[in-house]
């Protein structure tokens, strides 16, 4: 989980929601949770392994290791709509990226992915 400067909570299930496939969710300071996206399992996503991390402007990025082909990297904005930023193949970039992404201050995104990549034993990949 991760807060913000309002003492708002975000992070991840990896299952449940409407597709219980995994949602991305925000409890407020007075414990009210909120479900900013439900994943399907398709092509969005699928099965959140790990929590999110946030920009200066409020969106949220994170992976799923189900979902696309082999799992995905996704941006959730502010009013709760998803982008898939990248669909791994399970081959040279990898696949089943599961863990928090890292984020730098010009916004590359940093992760790991359980397997594919040169020898099959995963990857390290980053996204710019």
């Amino acid at each position: 989980m991760i807060r913000d400067s309002a003492g708002n909570l975000y992070g991840t299930t990896n299952q449940g929601g409407s597709g219980n496939s995994g949602v991305v969710y925000k409890v407020d300071t007075s414990g009210h949770e909120t479900v900013l996206y439900a994943f399907t399992g398709g092509a969005d996503g699928g099965n959140p392994g790990g929590g999110v991390v946030r920009d200066s402007d409020g969106n949220l990025y994170g992976t799923t290791n189900g979902g696309g082909c082999c799992g995905v990297v996704y941006k959730v904005d502010t009013a709760g709509n998803e982008k898939v930023l990248h669909t791994f193949t399970g081959v040279v970039d990898g696949g089943g990226p599961y863990g928090s992404l890292l984020r730098d201050s010009t916004g590359n995104l940093f992760g790991t992915a359980s397997y594919g990549g040169k020898n099959g034993g995963g990857v390290l990949f980053v996204l710019h």
